[in-house]
């Protein structure tokens, strides 16, 4: 503080700067030192600009300067490039933005009595300090969670400050914990025009964006980054998604895509990464007493005012990725529903009101049929590596013409669409399905792309839990595969590292067999050809010459002994 009274006592004798610094410790503000001068958090600058009868220019450029970091949040949760929106400190905004400022970051002050509970502070002083360091124009009750600082631009109806955020970068369209835009709030006047203006503006370099970021990585690259195999699905569904993104679909339907396989080989994966968008699960329901919680209960019925499950999630995001698991455990009447709701692409809820979801996505997974496509695995397999192999080339015609490309129609025609009539038994059902994407079991190489994964994942829990280094040989990987079963597909092989690499770890753990910060590397014990036994897993401790020692680990005993 010594240090603050010369710098500004001799450069600005007519300032009553020491009266602001003297109401730090009454804010509870802390000074902290670096090096040989001194310079306080941001909640120092909040304060600053708040009372602005003290205020001058050079404090926040000054405190900038010094190292602050111009996107600290205040105790309660807002920002100094919120208070100064609110304030209308123009000169500060500039100071702010150059200084880095985010305009996109959203307060986390809901309202005095929400934030009162969740501080722990008493609801008076909680209100206090949103008037004296915050703003006094603002209502207690109202809740302002998510709200940024186009937001209190906008509710302090200053257009100068709407248009510095907005060529800062501010996103116009973002929205508050209560789903409203900034132009929600504005008056009629400049600042609702600009609003508008700029909202038109950045839905095109969005658009522009978003199109680009598709050309350079397109979904299928992405998609490959977190689903290991599956190059028919893979295709189909990024064949599909791009017709919806580009525009070239039925806009009176959903897409509906129906998953088939085995349990454990990624279709639930497989939609959380296929669309940037809101994924929902709805486990289809199978009694017939239970179809209310789909749409809601009629009035008069328990519930009613709740509504149902689907029918909330569609109303709340209408352009949602919603997953049917199990779809073939499903009630009739709930079948009869989603008839409707892929048919119109709206649904009618408990309430009598209509829902349109028209552009969400709906994806149904099942096992049936899974035996049928294990057997076709190895031609739907090859013929997926074509479809691929030709995309890659930019080939797309021959894709489109190629007659070694017809294995997954017919298979779809002769095995798998009669045993889905057989099950269903609604053709009206079945036609409304846009793609049958087939799940298939994996081959050697992508069961060593399976191990390689769940090793490296415990490798890392191990190195930050225990400081470990975990390594492996290439025969650990081909022996852990063979652990896999097709009816449980991936979680057979997670169970499989667990039962025979993390047990042996946390047993060496138990016995203080490993050092801190060893090297621990995973090998393959030979076959014993005169016991002939199978090939097992044993745990060696590298030293630092590269020389190894394998672990001793003794068996738990049983309750007997």
């Amino acid at each position: 503080l010594p240090h603050w009274k010369e710098r500004l006592a001799g450069q600005y004798p007519n300032i009553k700067t020491l009266k602001i610094f003297r109401q730090c410790p009454q804010k509870g503000l802390k000074c902290h030192s670096v090096s040989r001068n001194s310079y306080y958090n941001m909640s120092t600058l909040l304060v600053v600009l708040i009372y602005r009868h003290f205020f001058v220019w050079f404090l926040p450029v000054r405190l900038v300067e010094e190292g602050v970091d111009p996107n600290h949040r205040h105790r309660l949760g807002w920002t100094a490039l919120m208070v100064a929106a609110m304030n209308r400190q123009h000169s500060v905004i500039k100071v702010l933005l150059e200084a880095g400022a985010d305009p996109n970051t959203g307060d986390h002050f809901n309202n005095v009595y929400d934030t009162s509970r969740e501080k722990g502070i008493h609801s008076l002083e909680v209100l206090v300090s949103r008037e004296d360091e915050f703003s006094s124009r603002l209502s207690s009750r109202a809740g302002f969670r998510g709200c940024t600082a186009l937001h209190y631009a906008t509710l302090a109806d200053d257009p100068r400050t709407v248009r510095m955020l907005l060529e800062a970068g501010a996103n116009p369209l973002q929205s508050n914990g209560l789903g409203h835009t900034a132009r929600a709030y504005a008056k009629e006047g400049e600042a609702s025009t600009v609003l508008q203006e700029f909202e038109g503006k950045f839905q095109e370099v969005q658009a522009r964006r978003e199109a680009e970021e598709r050309r350079r990585f397109p979904l299928e690259r992405r998609l490959k980054e977190y689903i290991i195999g599956q190059e028919g699905a893979i295709n189909t569904v990024a064949s599909a998604i791009r017709r919806k993104e580009n525009g070239w679909y039925d806009e009176e339907h959903p897409l509906v895509f129906l998953f088939l396989g085995s349990s454990g080989i990624g279709c639930q994966p497989f939609r959380l990464k296929s669309y940037s968008c809101s994924t929902y699960c709805v486990h289809p329901l199978f009694l017939i007493s239970q179809v209310a919680k789909f749409i809601g209960s009629p009035p008069g019925y328990v519930g009613h005012e709740e509504g149902g499950q689907l029918t909330k999630l569609l109303k709340a995001c209408p352009n949602a990725v919603v997953l049917f698991d199990e779809v073939d455990k499903a009630h009739p009447d709930v079948l009869t529903i989603m008839l409707q709701l892929f048919d119109e692409g709206r649904l009618t809820d408990g309430k009598g009101k209509t829902i349109e979801c028209k552009d969400a996505i709906f994806i149904m997974t099942s096992n049936i049929a899974s035996d049928e496509i294990a057997q076709h695995a190895l031609q739907l397999r090859e013929e997926a590596e074509v479809v691929s192999r030709r995309k890659l080339a930019d080939n797309l015609e021959e894709v489109q013409k190629g007659d070694d490309v017809k294995i997954s129609r017919q298979f779809k025609e002769s095995v798998i669409r009669p045993i889905l009539k057989a099950h269903y038994r609604r053709d009206e059902f079945l036609g409304r399905i846009n793609e049958i994407v087939y799940f298939l079991p994996f081959c050697h190489s992508e069961l060593l792309q399976l191990v390689s994964k769940e090793l490296n994942f415990w490798a890392k829990k191990a190195k930050q839990r225990h400081g470990i280094n975990l390594q492996w040989e290439r025969p650990v990987l081909d022996l852990l595969a063979g652990g896999y079963n097709m009816h449980y597909g991936a979680r057979s092989i997670k169970h499989e590292v667990e039962r025979r690499v993390v047990n042996q770890l946390a047993a060496a753990y138990e016995q203080e067999l490993l050092p801190k910060g060893c090297t621990l590397r995973l090998t393959v014990q030979s076959e014993d050809r005169e016991e002939r036994s199978a090939p097992s897993l044993r745990l060696e401790v590298v030293g630092e010459d590269s020389t190894s020692r394998t672990l001793d680990i003794r068996p738990p005993l049983s309750p007997d002994h």
